[in-house]
């Protein structure tokens, strides 16, 4: 083994590269942003009969260092004869090992990746910052694709024309009203700024309620926001009423009757007066059905008729129920539906960052040895990891949506928490099932650049582009006190969804929110850069570009004597990275799987799209929000990923994919709907073949003298597996997908009624009202106080929860280390 430093680089001789069980030698090289695998595989047949044309080329393997999502040293054991290896498992699920016969040269390559992967501090030492494209994305400019006021325009909206109810503000334009929020805000015509601006003060982070969508047919609107800031007390204010009012009204011509102007706190109806809840019905066969009828029913009982109601205008809250009720203790929580007569709620239930994490890792645990070793994935292991029921959760709220707008024609805000990533996933897949055009390559790309980009989802704290020191570890290390054995991470104990774990990711999570002002502009919480298997052929002349073009972007690994200042180093926190971006990919590739005439991008595209969120080549993804890509100049500094596939653009187009709409026509309809009990896995995305992950469909025919493995239904709601061999037969029971649910929808609250999980808290205090001046107004009407911790207690013993949870009880009192690790604010 040999060691030559060249232009900064490092190369490794004599490495060995194990992946799905496989064995080959190479050349391991270590340049600034890449790790390059090169090896030259055994000579041809051909090639050995004296054929030139036949010639083997050298195969290359590239992995970006931003894609490392761990990274294993293992030393050789004084027991043990294996040589030292280093394991990476990479965000694009590519798992490999590399063998090394000397252990020092393994450390030291381990303590270069590090360097390189975690060591940076800054987002400006990326590969975006230096990468310079060749053919054909050269001639591209992806910046260009995305115009605000274009897509608007789109959308029959603007600045001269307010006929369809709509105007664009520049309240924001400096980003100074809300920081998180695009420049540029479609609001109704009918509000003026200045009401913009006292009714920003009551939702989290100023993100208030505006437009993202306008159905061309019936102008119904998909608005987005975040939480409002109810608290404890209720506060309310008059200015977000009548914005969302006024948003609900803009499909119709003539102006609200005065009874659906929002009441005032004497209103004798009330959703605090203790009337009766009354359960969602289970297991009924058509919950699409369900949750149409649940919402028709709410909205057209008996009491005040409302300007809008029979439109059953939807208020979704994405949270489920209890996490929006611990919420308030911290100033936060959910709209008090007697202050918006002229619309109902429904909360879905869909879980948190932290959930999402943890069950992505636990699907990783089940390929985590797919370098090692070419056996199946546990189909089991992989159903209880509650990943498919997530997708099944997300198209279920997104399909609700849809069919608000499309077929009830009807309005809906959605918000979460801060609005940026629960929001953002139903926004955009709703969006997905009404518009024809975001099913296109180029509507697909405004799609995110408008959803995800421009409104603020936090794509570096998410993903993580700077890594982390808890995502290297070293194993057999023979001296004590090395820094490197973290655990590669910190499961969420009790990582269920039922409403207990909720409450305590929601609520006792809350450590830190009151030093935080509402204003604050902090946020919480191949040589053309493609992934080559090695065992595909690289061309020499793309390798030789690539090498001369790292060699003169060369720099010297960062150590921890050369790293920038502290006060200025960013770190990647492991508790706010979530696959978010990730589950709508994935949910996008249920809709195409399941549609495929009905999207022209195929799924390559999608998958293609995850691996350059990761790589960090392009600067589309980087920063937080799209204020902090205008300050960091990275239109001018980096390329966009849209160069990429718009460059390839036949690559990622679908074959199947059938132009035009026509309601009338079967098949050609404007609104495509999920499916969501035919959610599957992508086994493409994980490396896997369809049936390692998903089974062979029950029509397949089965030789007897082949080994086989088909998933058959069970009666349990399960699955079979049955093992046919030469001989004999068995079968093994798989554990039936029950974290699968009927409906997503987990509660709906109107001012008359509640449906669902939905507790009748009654007002701990008169209320504090924002007045026309946006001061807090003073009480009237309205019960004794009631402590925090009384109206939390009351409100999860009418959700039937344990005891335990808050207030008194055996065994509800948590040790101070153990609330420590649970303080993470639920901001998502």
């Amino acid at each position: 083994m040999s060691y030559s430093l060249y232009g900064g680089n490092t190369r490794v001789d004599e490495v060995k590269l194990v992946r799905r069980g496989e064995q080959v030698e190479g050349t391991l090289h270590l340049t600034p942003h890449h790790l390059i695998f090169c090896h030259t595989p055994p000579p041809s047949l051909d090639e050995l009969n004296g054929h030139p044309s036949h010639k083997t080329k050298p195969r290359e393997l590239w992995i970006t260092y931003p894609i490392i999502q761990t990274c294993t040293l293992r030393l050789t054991h004084y027991t043990s004869h294996l040589p030292s290896s280093i394991r990476l498992r990479c965000r694009d699920f590519t798992f490999v090992c590399f063998c090394f016969a000397d252990e020092k040269k393994a450390r030291d390559v381990y303590d270069s990746i590090k360097a390189w992967t975690c060591k940076l501090g800054r987002v400006e030492k990326l590969y975006a910052f230096t990468y310079q494209p060749q053919s054909p994305e050269k001639e591209v400019n992806g910046w260009d694709l995305y115009d605000a006021r274009r897509e608007w325009k789109r959308l029959g909206i603007s600045e001269k024309d307010l006929d369809k109810g709509w105007r664009i503000s520049n309240i924001n334009l400096d980003y100074g009203f809300s920081p998180t929020y695009p420049a540029l805000l479609a609001v109704p015509s009918a509000i003026s700024d200045n009401t913009l601006n006292y009714a920003g003060r009551y939702r989290s982070r100023a993100r208030l309620p505006v437009l993202t969508y306008l159905h061309p047919v019936n102008n119904c609107s998909i608005t987005r926001s975040s939480q409002p800031l109810v608290g404890v007390r209720g506060n309310r204010s008059i200015q977000d009423e009548k914005l969302l009012l006024a948003i609900f009204s803009t499909s119709h011509s003539n102006q609200p009757n005065p009874s659906s102007r929002p009441r005032s706190r004497q209103s004798p109806q009330s959703s605090s007066s203790g009337s009766p809840t009354r359960d969602i019905p289970t297991n009924l066969p058509d919950p699409e059905t369900l949750e149409d009828q649940m919402i028709s029913r709410t909205s057209t009982e008996d009491g005040p008729r409302v300007y809008g109601a029979q439109q059953h205008n939807l208020i979704v809250d994405a949270r489920p129920t209890v996490n929006a009720l611990a919420m308030q203790a911290v100033g936060l929580g959910s709209e008090n539906m007697d202050n918006y007569r002229f619309a109902t709620k429904a909360y879905l239930g869909i879980d948190n960052i932290h959930v999402m994490r943890d069950s992505l890792h636990k699907v990783i645990d089940t390929l985590k040895d797919s370098d090692v070793t070419n056996i199946p994935p546990n189909r089991e292991a992989l159903m209880k990891s509650g990943w498919l029921k997530h997708i099944n959760g997300v198209l279920d709220g997104a399909s609700l949506i849809a069919r608000q707008v499309a077929l009830q024609h009807s309005h809906v805000l959605i918000h979460c928490s801060d609005g940026w990533d629960r929001t953002s996933q139903l926004s955009a897949l709703s969006q997905l099932c009404l518009d024809p055009y975001y099913r296109t390559l180029e509507g697909f790309i405004v799609l995110v650049e408008k959803d995800w980009l421009s409104f603020g989802h936090m794509f570096n704290h998410r993903s993580g582009f700077l890594s982390s020191e808890k995502w290297f570890s070293i194993e057999n290390e023979r001296v004590g006190g090395n820094s490197d054995t973290h655990t590669q991470r910190t499961s969420l104990s009790n990582s269920g969804s039922g409403a207990g774990h909720a409450l305590e990711n929601a609520f006792l999570s809350a450590k830190g929110f009151f030093n935080k002002d509402n204003s604050s502009r902090e946020s919480f919480v191949d040589s053309d850069g493609e992934l080559q298997p090695y065992d595909q052929s690289s061309s020499p002349s793309n390798t030789k570009s690539t090498s001369k073009r790292t060699s003169s972007n060369s720099r010297e690994p960062p150590s921890s004597a050369a790293s920038p200042d502290p006060k200025h180093a960013a770190t990647t926190k492991v508790k706010e990275t979530s696959p978010i971006f990730h589950q709508f990919l994935d949910a996008t590739y249920q809709l195409l799987a399941q549609h495929p005439t009905r999207f022209q991008f195929n799924e390559r595209f999608l998958r293609r799209l995850l691996y350059h969120l990761y790589s960090c080549q392009y600067g589309t993804f980087l920063y937080n929000n799209e204020r902090e890509r205008v300050e960091n100049k990275v239109k001018t500094r980096t390329r966009s990923v849209w160069d990429y596939f718009l460059g390839r653009r036949e690559q990622f187009l679908n074959p199947r994919y059938e132009e035009g709409v026509d309601d009338n026509v079967r098949g050609k309809e404007r609104l495509v709907l999920p499916r969501t009990g035919e959610v599957r896995w992508w086994s493409e995305v994980f490396g896997r073949e369809d049936r390692e992950m998903n089974g062979l469909p029950p029509s397949s025919v089965t030789s007897p003298a082949a080994s086989s493995r088909t998933m058959l239904a069970s009666p349990n709601g399960g699955s079979t597996t049955t093992t046919t061999m030469p001989g004999r037969t068995t079968e093994e029971t798989i554990a039936p997908p029950a974290a699968i649910p009927s409906s997503i929808l987990t509660g709906l609250e109107t001012a008359e009624q509640k449906v669902g999980a939905v507790p009748p808290i009654k007002s701990t205090s008169p209320g504090y009202v924002l007045d026309d001046d946006g001061n807090e107004g003073g009480g009237g009407g309205g019960g004794g106080k009631v402590s925090v911790g009384d109206r939390l207690a009351a409100g999860i013993k009418g959700m039937g929860l344990g005891k335990g949870m808050v207030g008194g009880g055996g065994g509800g009192k948590k040790q101070p280390e153990r609330l420590e690790r649970e303080m993470e604010v639920e901001m998502q």
